[in-house]
């Protein structure tokens, strides 16, 4: 049985559920997250997506992302599926939300109100190859100076969050003091 995403109005009210694929090739608004784990060296991790993956793969984007299920909050749906993709748990703190469109490849296109969550995290993680080819930390500069220069290796949306709100996540990410 293929996932449902919530649909939701402007103001993050929900709708309906519709089958996540059908959402993508539909253009609907739906529901989704964006979760942005720091170090205390103030870089971001960053994943590689797993070239399998039905669309975006092998592009590189924020930590991790998705769509929250029914009943389920946002913060509850970043703590899955950081464990499911990256193999680690931290708090999660609630920033803003934006909403973007996007055209993706093979006819689908991202139209989604975009929860962005904030955690801290200093080791390693343990990555689920199914999900993600790789990961890497990034300073902020080197990772607007990559995307300027190599613009194809990143996702659609990671490329809209950074340019329209990229700033404003490094700076909530240095306002919380407790860092694991």
């Amino acid at each position: 049985m293929e996932e449902k995403v919530i649909l939701v109005d402007s103001q993050d009210r929900q709708l309906g559920l519709m089958e996540k694929m059908e959402a993508h090739e539909r253009a609907i608004l739906h529901r989704a997250f964006s979760v942005f784990i720091f170090n205390n060296r103030g870089q971001v991790m960053l994943q590689q997506r797993a070239h399998s993956k039905y669309h975006s793969g092998g592009l590189w984007t924020n930590t991790c992302c998705s769509h929250p299920r029914d009943g389920e909050t946002v913060e509850q749906a970043g703590l899955r599926r950081l464990r499911e993709e990256m193999g680690f748990e931290t708090e999660l703190k609630y920033g803003f939300y934006f909403i973007y469109k996007a055209e993706l490849e093979q006819g689908l296109t991202e139209h989604e109100l975009d929860h962005v969550l904030i955690g801290y995290f200093n080791q390693e993680p343990t990555i689920n190859h199914e999900e993600v080819a790789s990961w890497r930390w990034m300073d902020l500069e080197d990772l607007i100076h990559d995307m300027e220069s190599y613009p194809n290796h990143y996702t659609a949306w990671f490329k809209i969050i950074m340019k329209d709100y990229g700033q404003k996540i490094f700076q909530l990410s240095n306002t919380n003091t407790t860092q694991n």
